[in-house]
């Protein structure tokens, strides 16, 4: 199979070059940035804007199905920037897919589309869009994610997974955020830890996004359908966040702050990086620590029924989370 991924030199992109390489697909990458070791490994790739129409019609000619995973994330920049990466780009993706013919195509999403402030135990896909965001990310996500589904047709067939929290070695948002926290005494759990919630090993991932590009055709039971990923092992948030605490040599983390107080402190933060991203001699500020969106994805309850994708994708999560914890600490090691 000849398959594109974008945003290959990413996290989970290249997680997922990495699953298709190890059986022998071929692949190529499209990405803003330059990837040197993705070339040395016998991936091609286009160095491009997903916006840029030229780029995503050369990265597209070819492809027996593309996997969508590049997109702006995180919790700083403007709502213009995030709807460019995430919206604008997806919508010339799948112009570029139309144009040169591509028949399938699999968008990586994310569960904050239906997450209004509140808990969620045992979500499945029946669950409506938010209609309110506290975030430009997951407001674009769930714009992009309506383009792609909408594409749905006898044509180009597409998928929509919804990946819950990825994280594991190589990760570049979570684990380092978490560990350099705890690291300065700054980590707090907010509300009492105790919330339940998801998360996805990033093997377990990547191995979501290549079961889909199989199962994907026009017609197929997953064609136009979103799914929810996740390791299928619900925990306490305390019990996560000191897993991955304990796995970068650290001590446990107990201390609390109340979920009002969060939200407060975050909807202060978030007005004081607005004033300093506009302020050009001030420099990087670095993401905030606390934003409102935040305070309440730590304070809630929030993990999902995984019945579709074992279903319609063949999906089987193979990494349980204390050998995820136990991987982890053995590349922290590694590198350290």
């Amino acid at each position: 199979m000849k398959a594109l991924v974008t945003g290959g030199g990413g996290f989970l992109g290249g997680a997922v070059v990495d699953a298709l390489l190890a059986r022998g697909d071929a692949v190529t990458s499209l990405a803003r940035g330059d990837y040197p070791a993705l070339r040395e490994r016998g991936v091609a790739t286009v160095r491009g804007d997903l916006t840029d129409p030229a780029a995503a019609r050369e990265a597209v000619t070819g492809a027996d199905v593309v996997l969508h995973v590049a997109a702006r994330a995180g919790i700083r920049g403007s709502a213009a920037q995030f709807r460019h990466a995430n919206v604008e780009g997806t919508r010339v993706l799948l112009d570029a897919c139309r144009s040169e013919g591509i028949g399938r195509l699999v968008f990586t999403s994310t569960p904050s589309v239906v997450h209004t402030g509140g808990d969620i135990t045992g979500g499945d896909e029946s669950l409506p869009y938010a209609t309110h965001f506290d975030s430009p990310y997951p407001e674009t996500k769930a714009e992009a994610e309506r383009l792609v589904l909408a594409a749905n047709g006898p044509d180009l067939a597409t998928v929509a997974l919804r990946p819950h929290l990825v994280w594991g070695p190589g990760d570049t948002q979570l684990v380092p955020r978490i560990l350099d926290r705890a690291r300065s005494g700054r980590l707090r759990f907010v509300g009492d830890g105790t919330a339940i919630i998801d998360t996805t090993y990033v093997d377990d991932a990547a191995r979501a996004h290549l079961d889909a590009a199989d199962r994907l055709a026009p017609g197929a039971a997953c064609a136009g359908r979103p799914y929810f990923i996740t390791s299928g092992d619900p925990r306490p948030v305390h019990e996560l966040v000191n897993g991955i605490v304990v796995a970068g040599g650290l001590e446990p983390v107990h201390g609390t702050v109340p979920l009002p107080v969060a939200v407060a402190a975050g909807a202060a933060v978030e007005s004081v990086w607005r004033v300093l991203e506009r302020v050009p001699l001030v420099g990087d500020v670095g993401d905030p620590p606390m934003t409102r969106f935040l305070a309440r994805q730590l304070a809630t309850a929030h993990w999902f029924d995984i019945g579709a994708a074992r279903r319609d994708l063949g999906y089987v999560p193979q990494v349980p989370l204390d050998d995820g914890f136990a991987r982890l600490a053995a590349s922290l090691q590694v590198r350290d």
